[in-house]
């Protein structure tokens, strides 16, 4: 059995804090690293399966918890590159979902078609391959008509209007050492 001390996490990008990738204020985690490719991801270049920011579980949680204590975020978004590639990230999941931290997964994966640990470790899942063909006009941050919104626990299920109502897609910029766009595509 893996030591929790071992379990590591290949990050693309994090957002401490952001209103534009779920409901509520919270923390975005992008991995890098995708099996699909989807053609017209809006994330081509966390696709390449490459070793990027390597953390450990203990990073990542403490980085959640400074921007809960700092920013009050109420959960984590996961989205990539694929999320499901990373190996501990049902761990990952129930260690924030005892800080009472929500978790928001989007995967080009059917749910289906992943473990039932790694689904039951979230609170809501966004799936489905990205479809340019059927690229989604109405739902903010959601790529294409096929993909769900399935809700696990009972945490978000009065906030999967958030995706729908005032359908007004928002995009958030971020100046540190370099500058990053998050939120839907601007247009």
């Amino acid at each position: 059995m893996t030591s929790t001390k071992e379990i590591k996490f290949n990050i693309a990008f994090i957002n401490t804090c952001t209103e534009v990738e779920g409901p509520f204020r919270r923390v975005a985690i992008w991995f890098q690293g995708c099996d699909l490719r989807c053609p017209g991801c809006c994330n081509p270049h966390f696709q390449e399966i490459k070793a990027e920011h390597i953390l450990s579980l203990e990073q990542i949680i403490e980085i959640v918890s400074e921007s809960k204590a700092k920013n009050g975020i109420e959960g984590v978004t996961f989205s990539g590159g694929e999320p499901s590639l990373q190996i501990g990230l049902p761990i990952l999941a129930r260690r924030l979902r005892d800080m009472d931290i929500g978790t928001i997964m989007y995967t080009g994966h059917y749910a289906r078609d992943l473990s039932d640990d790694l689904i039951n470790s979230m609170d809501l899942v966004i799936d489905g391959p990205f479809l340019v063909e059927k690229a989604d006009k109405e739902r903010k941050i959601i790529g294409s008509t096929n993909q769900r919104i399935i809700v696990i626990t009972e945490r978000y299920r009065s906030n999967t209007v958030w995706y729908i109502e005032n359908s007004r897609h928002k995009t958030e910029f971020n100046a540190s050492d370099f500058l990053y766009v998050n939120g839907d595509v601007l247009s």
